[in-house]
């Protein structure tokens, strides 16, 4: 079996661990790496690779450690071959030390949770590419869309809206299901997390988490693209009124 390349996910745990030990490399038979060896091996993103013992070994835990830490601009010395992906992660980790290790939590607890296991993959976790942009992986994104498309959730938002007499409308664009297609359309929604799960943590979903969105715009909210895969519904509005403004006036 040909080597399989470092994803998001597993570069987000590792660089965490590197973090923690003051950016410095950890050997093969520390009992941290040990244990992210193990870690890696469960996550599911390459079961095809399980019956080969060498992959994400200690050793190669343990190598990819060193790649992290001689990225660190600090470094004295040369530094490995790494690759860009880890470049990036050591570049995502100094430009937000808090929000990165409070999404490697994030995915540590969703991962002894037992929920990942339970999420099937889904399209929208990467891009049109295969590959993922979302600063914290694409298992995060996985369970968050999860959660959205459990119908008991969207449900119980739906009738809180009801009796706070809010409109079943998005909450970005405002389409309203059921003025435009009548009762066919009548209380259709999808639901969308207000806080992503790799600040929020994957704790139980409140309906105060989450927020009313069509279709269109729930998938442009999670769409991969500029190191992104989740957008708040006011972020969204944003990004709708600067195409507008941008937009060519039409032709006369």
């Amino acid at each position: 079996m040909g080597q399989i390349s470092w994803v998001r996910d597993e570069l987000l745990l590792a660089c965490a661990l590197v973090v923690e030990n003051n950016w410095r490399e950890l050997r093969q038979n520390d009992l941290r790496v040990l244990e992210l060896s193990d870690l890696l091996r469960a996550l599911p993103l390459h079961e095809s690779a399980l019956l080969d013992a060498r992959f994400r070994s200690s050793n190669s835990v343990s190598r990819k450690t060193t790649d992290i830490a001689t990225a660190h601009p600090d470094h004295a010395g040369s530094a490995t071959k790494g690759g860009r992906p880890t470049q990036k992660i050591v570049a995502d980790f100094l430009a937000d030390p808090k929000g990165m290790m409070d999404a490697a939590r994030a995915l540590r607890a969703g991962i002894a949770s037992g929920e990942l296991y339970n999420a099937p993959v889904h399209p929208d976790e990467v891009d049109e590419d295969g590959q993922t942009s979302a600063r914290e992986g694409r298992l995060l994104v996985r369970l968050a869309l999860h959660r959205e498309r459990d119908r008991g959730l969207r449900n119980r938002k739906i009738q809180q809206a009801q009796k706070l007499n809010e409109p079943i409308r998005c909450e970005a664009c405002t389409f309203d299901f059921g003025a435009t297609y009548g009762p066919l359309g009548a209380d259709y929604i999808e639901v969308h997390h207000v806080t992503p799960l790799h600040v929020s943590g994957p704790s139980e979903t409140r309906l105060e988490d989450l927020a009313l969105l069509c279709a269109n715009c729930h998938r442009m909210c999670h769409r991969n693209y500029a190191g992104e895969a989740w957008r708040t519904p006011g972020a969204l509005r944003d990004a709708m009124r600067a195409a507008t403004l941008h937009a060519d006036p039409p032709a006369s």
